[in-house]
């Protein structure tokens, strides 16, 4: 059995290699490494999305390389931001479902979709 403790198939010391995400906010001109939400809220892969979702309930704003996918009502004031396509689509279905209402699904500047009640607004 080979010992892969000390060394990876490419010779690099593992000690040196350095995979930590680092997200940046120009608004408040700083950078963070994720290292507490990988070791201590232990998100792992949903660090950089467990990140950006503190950074915005306690700033307002989302870090510089997340944008949200809105879903918004076109007829009242329901909308919810998400990190993510589906969630996104899963909110614009469901409250098109239950109030007839046509939702808007935006990413960026683009508009993915509008999502209408079964039967129409």
């Amino acid at each position: 059995m080979v010992d892969r403790t000390e060394e990876d198939p490419d010779g690099l010391d593992v000690e040196e290699v350095e995979d930590t995400p680092v997200l940046a906010c120009s608004r408040c001109d700083r950078e963070w490494a994720l290292d507490y939400e990988l070791d201590t809220l232990q998100a792992g892969n949903r660090a950089v999305e467990q990140f950006a979702l503190d950074h915005k309930r306690h700033t307002g704003h989302y870090p510089d390389a997340v944008t949200p996918w809105l879903a918004s009502c076109r007829r009242c004031p329901a909308g919810e931001a998400f990190l993510a396509e589906r969630p996104a689509k899963r909110w614009a279905r469901t409250h098109a479902r239950h109030t007839d209402h046509r939702v808007s699904v935006e990413h960026g500047d683009a508009v993915a979709e509008t999502v209408e009640a079964p039967g129409g607004d």
